[in-house]
């Protein structure tokens, strides 16, 4: 199952529109959208709810059901718009829902973490109005997939410098996808 992490909130997104053309080359998809899907942070009361779960070994509640989807998927592709520096909220507040130790992580004996995602790769899609710097998005998604959720490969597909005066953002966002191959 290819999974589809949809975090962009704007009505005709170019991030959107980029991680689309990506999933019309790799075929069918289930689409999760935090936002759409009412995803909270975990609060006190949430957070103490899983962590007896956890600690029972139960993950038969409702609370796990986006760990499980994201552990269970074959390939991965998260689309966040490059928004002040990082990306919007909502895919915060999706890995804190989908980081459950026994369902997409383990800790060894010596306290290292072991991912238990099946996925072997994961696309990350983003668009920036300016320059793009990974170093608060890409960056970090990549070493919590590759060091802690197990999958073997993160894939960055961006356009960058899309509100730039004089710039063409729809001639960017065509030279991007022919650049990855996705056009």
């Amino acid at each position: 199952m290819i999974l589809f992490v949809n975090c962009c909130p704007r009505e005709n997104s170019r991030t959107e529109r980029l991680a689309g053309k990506l999933l019309e080359k790799l075929g069918e998809f289930v689409e999760v959208n935090p936002e759409k899907e009412g995803l909270v942070p975990l609060d006190r009361e949430r957070l103490d709810y899983r962590t007896a779960l956890v600690e029972r070994g139960d993950f038969s509640d409702d609370i796990f059901r986006y760990a499980k989807q994201f552990a269970g998927a074959d390939t991965i592709v998260i689309a966040a718009p490059f928004w002040d520096l990082s990306f919007p909220s909502v895919l915060k507040i999706y890995i804190e829902n989908i980081y459950v130790t026994g369902i997409v992580s383990k800790y060894d004996e010596n306290g290292a973490p072991k991912g238990l995602c099946k996925a072997r790769k994961l696309y990350y899609v983003t668009t920036a109005g300016g320059d793009y710097d990974g170093r608060f998005s890409f960056d970090y998604l990549k070493a919590l997939a590759e060091d802690y959720f197990g999958i073997a490969e993160t894939v960055l597909i961006k356009a960058e410098k899309l509100d730039i005066f004089g710039n063409n953002p729809e001639e960017i966002l065509a030279e991007s996808m022919k650049f990855y191959g996705i056009d």
